[in-house]
């Protein structure tokens, strides 16, 4: 390599290229009437036994104030109702109203469409290719398991 060659930082650009598709993948839900945490909690919430908001918070990776203040908005939208659980009065269980399940159809839609936009030009093997690498990346800067 030639010297005073600038090699540009492979985290630089991935952060990038993140924020980029998360603006657009956003934009996409939110002209479908919603957002990546509607999308992120209903999704959990109709595919996967996430019940209550300790264990969803903990899925998502984020903390429980955060997820307290996306379901305060759900719920006040009629998306999502919350109860005590019967069996353990400290947790607090999650469940998606018909309206949340109309809207996650309509989430659906679009995140379909993005991940097709996404896609475009690659064929399978290079898809495959770049998922397997993002999993290196991520291991390589992943805090280790105690």
């Amino acid at each position: 390599m030639p010297t005073g060659t600038r090699i540009e930082p492979i985290g630089r650009q991935l952060a990038l290229t993140a924020k980029v598709v998360a603006t657009e993948f956003n934009t996409a839900l939110a002209d479908a009437g919603g957002s990546i945490p509607t999308w992120l909690v209903l999704n959990m919430l109709i595919h996967e036994n996430w019940s209550s908001q300790h264990s969803i918070a903990r899925a998502l990776g984020i903390e429980g104030a955060t997820l307290t203040r996306h379901l305060d908005a759900l719920e006040e939208a009629g998306l999502v109702v919350r109860h005590r659980d019967g069996q353990d009065r400290r947790a607090i269980r999650v469940e998606p109203t018909d309206e949340g399940r109309e809207l996650h159809g309509r989430l659906l839609q679009a995140a379909v469409a993005f991940d097709k936009k996404l896609r475009n030009g690659f064929g399978e093997a290079e898809l495959e290719q770049l998922r397997s690498l993002l999993l290196r990346i991520e291991a390589n800067v992943a805090p280790a398991q105690a």
